[in-house]
């Protein structure tokens, strides 16, 4: 059993995991910069440590202040949450080479799926299928143009070492892959710092449909069910839910087992997620693998009854994963509540929130850091709260969801209430008519 566990990151995840350290009897250890002094997760955590200016690169990216904040807390392990360092394998080798328990896979299993190339080799030899590609890197824009004729347009520009979206270009034709190609790497070094590219076929009207996976020491791994994360904007989640309106019970068979031979590949240890393009013949193929919790894990607790985090430190603490695969017995959908203004091309509004009420009642669920007062610093990533609905179907879950959006109040600054109410009435959405470019047409109403 941890004696105290120090979350290496800030905001609505550190609160979340503090609050399931507390119902385990761990004390926790909030890290923060400058600019979050006044957050939640600072001021719920048994101790907190200031590390550094808002920048993240001094904050929550400075690897020597984060083990200085370890080592004068007495921490025996390190929960880095989603984002910053979760992904970061030298950052779990110094956790681990410093007799810290790194709450989460190895440096080694972070590596093999953090390399897009790598592990798209590495599912090709597990036998788990993959979008068509070439082979490794391109090495220059003769060669891309050439894969480009074998795979046949459109294909898609990926950076190796992304996420988010970032060095990532859709061709079309021969004559748009100069520009794509060139705009794709100098993106991806600039990110990422690492231009390195690869390619692959484009998937047309793909649903995005990720697998929970968790897998302990021992070699068991067990999935918990299937995500949906296909309504996206510039490839990030607006909405999540599971199960997926798309999924059939031969489907989800299929694509659970895959995603626990895609983790067993790599002798998995921990909880992660096994991500998925799904064409509209529902042919599935691998996309990544996050070898961390996910900020929609709450979606999967909902609708099977699990705490993801517990089963994390569990796992990190050397116990057992059931190995049951687990099927959804309720319907959840979460709306991401970002400060941003969906009016105005979703621009981010950080800002002071003047006035606050979070929605209650049957079957809702609010994760968040913030609260009337609260002022939203500019320095990081929007999301400032998840409003999860839980019922028996999706039409009650969807009908719920509205109701909770509708008594959320912010003000102060711009959020995405406004969008999420919209999506909720929309007949596309309500069929599950959709995929990921489902945002592309959709059109805010004043």
């Amino acid at each position: 059993m941890f004696k105290k566990i120090l979350i290496a990151n800030r905001g609505e995840i550190a609160l979340r995991v503090i609050r399931t350290c507390r119902e385990m009897g761990i004390q926790t250890v909030a890290v923060y910069s400058t600019a979050d002094s006044e957050s939640l997760h600072v001021k719920f955590a048994d101790e907190a440590v200031c590390i550094g200016r808002p920048a993240s690169v001094d904050s929550y990216l400075n690897v020597p202040n984060i083990m200085a904040a370890v080592e004068i807390t007495n921490a025996d392990a390190v929960h880095p949450g989603y984002g910053f360092l979760a992904e970061n394998a030298k950052f779990a080798n110094i956790c681990n080479e410093n007799g810290i328990k790194f709450i989460g896979p190895t440096a080694e299993m972070i590596n093999k799926m953090g390399d897009k190339v790598t592990a798209k080799e590495t599912m090709i030899k597990a036998g788990v299928p993959v979008v068509p590609g070439g082979e490794g890197l391109l090495q220059s824009l003769d060669q891309a143009k050439v894969v480009a004729k074998e795979i046949g347009y459109p294909v898609i520009l990926k950076a190796t070492a992304g996420g988010g979206g970032k060095g990532m270009r859709i061709v079309w034709e021969d004559a748009e892959m100069e520009r794509a190609y060139d705009t794709a790497k100098a993106e991806a070094a600039a990110s990422f710092k690492n231009d390195g590219i690869y390619m692959e076929k484009f998937v047309e009207e793909p649903r995005h449909i990720e697998i929970q996976v968790a897998g302990d020491q021992y070699g068991t791994i067990c999935h918990l069910s299937e995500r949906d994360c296909s309504i996206q904007r510039r490839h990030q989640k607006l909405v999540e839910e599971s199960p997926s309106p798309f999924m059939t019970d031969e489907l989800r068979h299929a694509m659970g087992e895959a995603a626990k031979k895609a983790a067993g590949a790599i002798g998995y240890e921990s909880v992660g997620t096994i991500e998925f393009l799904v064409d509209k013949h529902r042919n599935f193929y691998f996309m990544e693998m996050n070898t961390r919790i996910q900020v929609e894990h709450c979606v999967t607790e909902e609708v099977i009854n699990f705490d993801l985090i517990k089963e994390q430190i569990k796992i990190a603490m050397g116990e057992k994963v059931s190995g049951a695969d687990y099927i959804p017995q309720m319907h959840a959908i979460e709306c991401r509540i970002n400060a941003e203004d969906p009016y105005n091309d979703f621009r981010p509004s950080p800002g002071k929130i003047t006035n606050l009420h979070v929605p209650g009642g049957h079957g809702v669920r609010v994760d968040s850091h913030v609260y009337a007062g609260y002022t939203i610093p500019p320095y990081y990533d929007s999301m400032i709260g998840k409003l999860i609905t839980v019922a028996r179907t999706r039409n009650e879950a969807i009908d719920t969801m509205y109701r909770a959006l509708s008594e959320y109040v912010i003000e102060g600054i711009k959020t995405t209430i406004p969008f999420h109410l919209q999506l909720m009435q929309n007949e596309d959405f309500r069929s599950g008519n959709f995929n990921t470019k489902f945002m592309e047409s959709f059109v805010m109403k004043k």
